[in-house]
Formats: structure tokens, C-alpha cells, sequence
């Protein structure tokens, strides 16, 4: 070992990997006398690190429980193994935890990129894709994001749009909420003079510029996550008005798809057994899912936009005619 700070690190990693080690074991591994063993002890406990001495012919030194938590030390084998559990238990999560992630970014700074590259192929084998549904979130991004939003710190990002375009936007970051596999921050963009809902694995970089804000108002976060996928500025903008009962509606066009909003006094006052009327406002990309959702409605639909929604549906409906006269010929 080079130097008593780097020996005495090495000497933790071999307390915490064992109930008791005597002090012979430990100057055989670390290569020195007992005495500097004794004197490497007595560092780490001045450290903070509850190192128990026990006498007699089975003594030596152990970890107590101490009061905060320790600098664990891990082999290389640990650290693949402990970052594929904390990974694994977040793919298996309906609602993976900022604590995990962040978790697994700072393991995943820290290792060389060899290790972190037999992660990657690890984790491709064993589960088909990223943890996270698509591209996995840069560690030293996420951690800075996770800092900014604890402190309030306003932040500078470099972002990569669906389009593949790259542009710089100040933020206030108000949350990171994962969803559907994914991670997104929900930020205030100071230039936009809005709020705005980014991908976490399309930040390319991100720096503290200094300052902080307040937060304008309370947020439930979840919530306003799915309104913003809701309201995202796509190329059509569907409203439907729909004869159905309110959770039926929702079971096809979550909040996250559709605005809802009730059209009659049954609707308004809530009544959710009865079918009622609902104008459903959709922004999407393309229109060739929607004919089979309406279809799945199993009720009265009105297309009031747009036309081709319109020709989309009655395109569906004559192949669907065909195929049942050609059931029965």
C-alpha cells in the first residue's frame, strides 16, 4: 500500500468484509507490522469509524454499529454485483426511487470505464434493454440534477430535442419524476418564460451558473408530469366528445393522453356509474392509433377534429367490413 491513508482505506475494506480480524491477519494482508496496524485502528477510529478492540486469544479488531453512515469499500466483483441489484430493483419497480437512482449514479462515476462498460453489457443480456426503457441518464447529470433540485440552484443544460436539435436553456428545476421507465425533470425555462418537461437522458451536459429560486407554486409532480404529456405541442390536435363512463374513458386515454372534461350535469356532479357526455382534447404525433381506441370506447364518439381523424376511422371500418365478409364467404 502506498501511504497510511490509502492503507488504512484498504484496512476498512477488510473490517467491513468480516465479523473479526486479528491483528496478525491484518499486517499479513496489509504487509506491515502490528504495530502499524494498531496505529492505522487508532486512525480510523479517531475518523469516526467505530473500530471495536477485543482482547484474549480470539481478539482482534471489529465494526461496531456506529451513528452515521460509513465510506463503504467494495471489490470490483461488489460493485457489479450491488449496482446489478439496485438496477434490477428498479426495472421491477412500477415507481423507481430518486434515492436508488441517484444510488446507482454515483457507483457508476466512480468505477472505471471498463467496469462500467461490463455493466452496460450485463445489464443489455440479462433484461434486453436499459434499465430504464431507452438511453440510461448520464450519472454526473443526474447527480447534479438531483443536488439542483434539492437546493433550488438554478442550472444551465445543454439539450438534445426529439428532432436532434441542441440548444441551451436556464432552468429553475423544480423535480425529477420517473415515468413509464424513464426519467424527467420539470423545469421553469427562464427564456421561454414557461414550464417545461425534459428527458434526462436527452441532457447532454448541465452546470450550476449560481442563485437560487423559489419554487412559484406547489406541485404534485406526478400529476403535472402527465398534464404536460397531455398538453406536449405535437402535430394534431384531437377533440373528441364521448358518451362513456368516466373511468371507462380513462382506461383507454389516460391522463397522460387525453384532457377530460365533462359536458353534462351527470359529468359535472361526478356520477362515474352512468354514462355521461366527455370532450376529450389529444395532442399526438400521428393519428393511426386512435381509430382502434374509439373502436375500444364501445360507445357513442363524435369527431369534432380533425378531418383526417375522420378518414382515418372510415379507412378502418371498410377493412374491417371486408374482413367479415370474407368470415363469412
Amino acid at each position: 500500500m502506498v501511504g497510511p491513508t490509502a492503507r488504512a482505506l484498504h484496512m476498512l475494506e477488510l473490517l467491513q468484509s468480516a465479523q473479526l480480524r486479528t491483528v496478525s491477519e491484518l499486517a499479513e494482508r496489509l504487509d506491515v507490522d502490528e504495530r502499524t496496524i494498531r496505529r492505522d485502528a487508532a486512525r480510523l477510529y479517531d475518523l469516526g469509524v467505530p473500530v471495536e478492540t477485543l482482547r484474549g486469544r480470539y481478539g482482534g479488531y471489529r465494526l461496531a454499529p456506529g451513528q452515521r453512515v460509513l465510506p463503504l469499500m467494495f471489490s470490483r466483483e461488489e460493485v457489479v454485483a450491488v449496482f446489478l441489484g439496485l438496477a434490477n430493483a428498479q426495472a421491477a419497480s412500477r415507481e423507481p426511487g430518486i434515492a436508488a437512482q441517484t444510488a446507482l449514479s454515483k457507483i457508476k462515476r466512480a468505477m472505471p470505464t471498463a467496469d462500467a462498460k461490463r455493466i452496460d453489457m450485463l445489464l443489455g443480456v440479462m433484461t434486453g434493454s436499459s434499465q430504464y426503457g431507452g438511453a440510461a441518464p448520464d450519472p454526473a447529470v443526474m447527480l447534479t440534477l438531483a443536488e439542483a433540485v434539492n437546493h433550488r440552484d438554478v442550472l444551465d443544460l445543454r439539450y438534445l430535442s426529439a428532432k436532434g436539435g441542441l440548444s441551451w436553456r436556464t432552468i429553475h428545476p423544480y423535480a425529477l419524476v420517473a415515468h413509464s421507465d424513464r426519467w424527467y425533470l420539470l423545469a421553469f425555462d427562464t427564456d421561454r418564460q414557461d414550464e417545461r418537461t425534459f428527458r434526462v437522458d436527452r441532457i447532454r451536459s448541465v452546470r450550476s451558473i449560481g442563485g437560487t429560486f423559489a419554487l412559484p407554486r406547489p406541485h404534485e409532480t406526478e400529476g403535472h408530469l402527465l398534464e404536460s404529456f397531455a398538453n406536449a405541442d405535437y402535430r394534431w390536435h384531437v377533440v373528441l366528445r364521448i358518451r362513456q363512463t368516466a373511468d371507462r374513458i380513462r382506461a383507454h386515454l389516460p391522463l397522460s393522453v387525453a384532457r377530460l372534461e365533462g359536458l353534462d350535469r351527470t359529468a359535472d356532479q361526478g356520477c362515474e356509474d352512468a354514462p355521461s357526455w366527455y370532450r376529450a382534447e389529444i395532442h399526438a404525433e400521428n393519428l393511426d392509433w386512435l381509430p382502434s381506441v374509439i373502436a375500444a370506447l364501445d360507445c357513442e364518439v363524435v369527431i369534432d377534429r380533425p378531418n383526417e381523424l375522420r378518414d382515418r376511422v372510415r379507412a378502418t371500418a371498410t377493412r374491417m367490413l371486408h374482413t367479415a365478409d370474407d368470415i363469412l364467404d
